[in-house]
């Protein structure tokens, strides 16, 4: 088994090629570490994907402790990633604090923010927690934003530029970069001494984050613009689940293989 990935490690990974899954329980974890990859980020997307909420905005703190221990119980080589949800980190320095610990205390062994909350990460990583910042298409600010849009386009360009060198100044051991020009991306990632991870952000970031539900073809509808299927998961499930049902309707399930 390869060694443990940490913090210090994907830091120095700068140039290299990072693999990162967003993963919300134990059997996907669990799939995403088996198969190598680098980090296992417990997103706050898991009210959108799992939870049914409309954005990640409602999503608790306590419902990313739940999920952070079911993805830990998965995840064993891989470093695991938590989302510090909305109004966690925002207010102060010292609730960022406590709401990072509180995450690391479920089985993170780093957590992410969303912008240049500079103070916020300063004082978690002074703490001995590492931060993963995230700049460009924060989904936290979507009200903001009047939706989900491109940021970084035309004179935005410059303000996720400085975003993500504050983030890095303020310690953060790599940066998302999401849903911006690919041109703004080549640019910080060749500006800013910490690694970058894309999504939505063309091919030139370091790295790469993706959702599970997305690339195993779980998500329903039609795949986003910056995502790929890797498998019609969906699709084969279904199909899995009228076998089932037939099998049960037609009496051949069980049989005397399956009873005691």
């Amino acid at each position: 088994m390869s060694e443990k990935v940490t913090a210090p490690s994907i830091r120095g990974m700068k140039g290299q090629r990072i693999v990162c899954v967003t993963a919300y329980d134990a059997p996907s974890a669990r799939v995403a570490d088996e198969a190598g990859v680098d980090l296992v980020l417990v997103g706050d997307s898991v009210g959108n994907v799992l939870l049914g909420y409309d954005s990640t905005l409602p999503v608790s703190l306590e419902e990313m402790i739940h999920h952070t221990k079911a993805a830990r119980a998965g995840c064993k080589r891989a470093l695991l990633v938590s989302d510090m949800p909305f109004g966690t980190y925002q207010t102060s320095p010292e609730d960022a604090v406590r709401s990072a610990c509180a995450l690391v205390r479920a089985g993170a062994e780093a957590v992410k923010l969303e912008g240049a909350f500079v103070d916020a990460i300063a004082a978690i990583v002074a703490t001995g927690i590492p931060v993963m910042g995230h700049v460009g298409m924060t989904p936290q600010s979507v009200n903001a934003f009047g939706g989900y849009r491109v940021q970084g386009r035309g004179k935005q360009a410059e303000l996720v530029v400085e975003a993500a060198r504050k983030v890095a100044d303020a310690g953060a051991f790599c940066i998302v970069l999401e849903v911006i020009p690919a041109v703004v991306a080549e640019r910080i990632t060749s500006e800013i001494a910490v690694p970058t991870i894309g999504i939505g952000a063309g091919p030139h970031c370091d790295g790469e984050v993706q959702v599970f539900h997305d690339i195993m073809g779980l998500s329903p509808g039609e795949p986003y613009k910056h995502t790929r299927r890797f498998l019609n998961g969906a699709t084969m499930m279904v199909e899995a689940m009228r076998q089932y049902a037939d099998a049960v309707r037609s009496g051949t399930f069980p049989d005397e293989e399956n009873t005691f």
